[in-house]
């Protein structure tokens, strides 16, 4: 089996996992999960932050994004430019549309933004390495390829697993946290 199909095959495994969750266990561990992002200096001193507006059963990232912004800090938000992906500031949800995939993305008109501290990687299983397993279009992984930007991982607990194929366009991440706990990834 090649490590493409391996994947798509813990993909749709984690994925009806993630998306056996209830409302209320979304909702009760991303909060948990902003709790301990919160504990983490490198995000309370980082003065961008990207993050993502999740989908599905994604960890909801509508608290950690109002509080970026009422920090006064500046956030970023991705959109889908051809085959990668750019960030684009936000100051508030009114700067969002609705766009492929279900996304929501900052409209055309709020700027890019090149330079970013640290940058929040939604995942769909991820690896105590920091091995992640995204939606399988290798956005995250093309633009993180170029960044020298933090990247933290949020995920929920169940969703941590032993082992993920990867290859050398695979990024690692270097931090994760979950409802449980927030450490930097063994591969650092």
């Amino acid at each position: 089996m090649s490590s493409n199909s391996k994947k798509a095959d813990l993909r749709k495994v984690l994925l009806e996992r993630r998306d056996s969750s209830s409302f209320d266990y979304i909702k009760i561990a991303s909060k948990q999960i902003f709790g301990k992002l919160k504990q983490i200096e490198i995000f309370n001193k980082a003065k961008t932050i990207a993050s993502y507006y999740p989908i599905g059963s994604e960890i909801k990232t509508q608290d950690i994004m109002q509080e970026i912004l009422a920090s006064g800090k500046t956030l970023a938000l991705p959109k889908v430019n051809e085959q990668n992906l750019i960030f684009k500031k936000i100051t508030g949800f009114d700067n969002l549309e609705k766009a492929s995939f279900n996304l929501m993305e900052p409209k055309d008109e709020c700027p890019e933004i090149i330079d970013i501290d640290l940058v929040l990687v939604p995942t769909v299983g991820i690896t105590r390495k920091g091995v992640r397993l995204g939606y399988g279009y290798g956005f995250y992984d093309r633009f993180l390829s170029k960044s020298d930007a933090v990247t933290i991982g949020l995920t929920y607990a169940k969703q941590l697993v032993k082992s993920i194929p990867n290859s050398e366009k695979d990024v690692i991440i270097q931090w994760i946290v979950t409802e449980d706990e927030y450490f930097k990834t063994s591969s650092i």
